[in-house]
């Protein structure tokens, strides 16, 4: 038998929310809706106005910058439990970037009114979306430093670690399918130069393909990074 969650459960279940006492989690509960956005679908278009903070529920959510030319660069990728959207809130400027759901994607959305009083109500949802903020930033900063003063080699590497997750045994896994494609969009190079690096990175024992939608990282590769 199917479970029907309410939206206040589904709070619970995001690590943004959990600070909230059961009033103020009752009061943001009533005012967020569901919403369900199938495979390839926009949530938010770049350089468009929205007024909706997205919390992520369950799938994934690619971020893509394009330029007039056709080329584009994949920025970041969001999963369940991530939100989305907290900048052009915050600045209410155009979206810098394109969210598309990469695979059925659930959400919760927010009303920026709705989202900027419960900030201003609650100093641990202030705290928790300035310490995202941080965050963003500093992987900003990393993907700079990768493009301005790594190679290709070492830009793909630190692309694949920042995919990865630790598993039970010690190692770093990417539990989804990357495609060459895909990885040359946020390095900056060419698929055939990626496909090249990760035959050398394989070759070499750094990385390991046990499956289309499993990858293990060998400790060499990330001490490499570090």
């Amino acid at each position: 038998m199917t479970t029907i969650l309410s939206n206040l459960d589904l709070l619970k279940r995001v690590p943004l929310f959990s600070p909230l006492t059961a009033e103020q989690a009752d009061a943001i509960a009533d005012v967020v809706n569901k919403r369900h956005f199938k495979r390839g679908e926009i949530l938010v278009k770049q350089h468009h106005r929205s007024d909706e903070l997205f919390i992520l529920l369950a799938g994934r959510v690619r971020l893509v910058s394009s330029h007039k030319s056709g080329r584009q660069m994949v920025l970041n990728k969001l999963r369940s439990g991530e939100i989305l959207d907290e900048i052009s809130l915050i600045d209410d400027l155009p979206h810098s970037a394109t969210a598309l759901a990469e695979i059925p994607t659930d959400v919760l959305t927010l009303s920026r009114s709705d989202f900027m009083r419960c900030m201003q109500d609650n100093s641990h949802i202030a705290h928790a979306v300035m310490s995202r903020l941080v965050q963003r930033l500093r992987q900003a900063d990393r993907k700079i430093e990768s493009l301005a003063l790594m190679d290709v080699h070492g830009r793909v590497g630190r692309a694949l670690v920042e995919h990865a997750a630790p598993s039970d045994g010690g190692a770093m896994v990417i539990h989804e399918k990357i495609s060459r494609q895909d990885i040359a969009k946020m390095v900056g190079a060419s698929r055939e130069m990626v496909s090249r690096v990760m035959k050398d990175l394989e070759a070499r024992g750094f990385i390991q393909t046990n499956s289309p939608s499993r990858m293990t990282l060998r400790e060499s590769l990330v001490r490499s990074l570090a």
